[in-house]
């Protein structure tokens, strides 16, 4: 009688979750810390291709979107936009925080977007290469008159570390035997993600009002004008 009470006993089982995945797992934990890029990990990229429905699924859950460019070879994880005031909806939390850029961290961004797209247009190569001399000559021309090489060179090396670790430039290491090398940067593609196509198409209008800003003295009296400053996901 027991037996059969307990046999015909209904039990409530847990809805049953999808199947675990390591490589979903690294997936996610690689994209939650960074730029997943096809050159760097390419068994983890071809990983991404295949599971790509369920990363989305799951950044969803996090109010994130994934970003994925194929042709390009790079793909991240961005913040969902907030949703509009006007309509009452309510803020929503964000995974990953927002901070303004500086006006030289800007402008470097601006003009080696500028350079990639030039590099582009001449074919060939897909890895954009510049040495720290070459960087420097791009800022020259935005900087005060009368400003020396060793201030010039502090702070294009200041600016290039900012703009290195969101992940815009990598450092490459030097050849051997390269005692006098100051440094060489591969210009990381995923900035065309970052400083888009419209950007770009007002990128002399921008540059105008870089050098009219500068005059004026200060990054603090460029920064108060709104020159250039941007928001970067970080």
């Amino acid at each position: 009688m027991n037996d059969a009470l307990h046999e015909n006993d209904s039990v409530e089982t847990p809805p049953r979750a999808l199947p675990a995945v390591p490589e979903l797992s690294q997936l996610m934990v690689h994209l939650l810390k960074g730029v997943l890029y096809r050159d760097d990990d390419e068994r983890l990229w071809d990983s991404l291709l295949r599971l790509q429905v369920r990363v989305r699924e799951q950044a969803a859950v996090l109010l994130l979107d994934l970003v994925l460019d194929e042709a390009e070879g790079h793909a991240f994880l961005k913040s969902r936009p907030d949703p509009d005031e006007s309509e009452g909806a309510p803020r929503l939390p964000r995974l990953v925080a927002r901070r303004p850029l500086s006006y030289p961290v800007s402008l470097m961004l601006a003009l080696l977007r500028k350079r990639m797209a030039e590099f582009d247009v001449g074919g060939g190569d897909t890895r954009l290469v510049l040495s720290r001399d070459d960087i420097a000559e791009l800022a020259r021309v935005f900087l005060p008159d009368g400003t020396n090489e060793a201030r010039l060179i502090d702070q294009v090396d200041a600016t290039l570390t900012k703009v290195a670790d969101l992940g815009f430039l990598r450092r490459l290491k030097p050849a051997t035997g390269g005692g006098q090398d100051r440094g060489h940067y591969e210009v990381r593609r995923i900035l065309k993600a970052f400083v888009d196509a419209q950007w770009l198409a007002d990128f002399d209008a921008r540059l105008e009002v870089y050098r009219t800003a500068l005059p004026a003295g200060s990054a603090e009296s460029t920064d108060k004008a709104g020159a250039g400053k941007g928001v970067a996901d970080a």
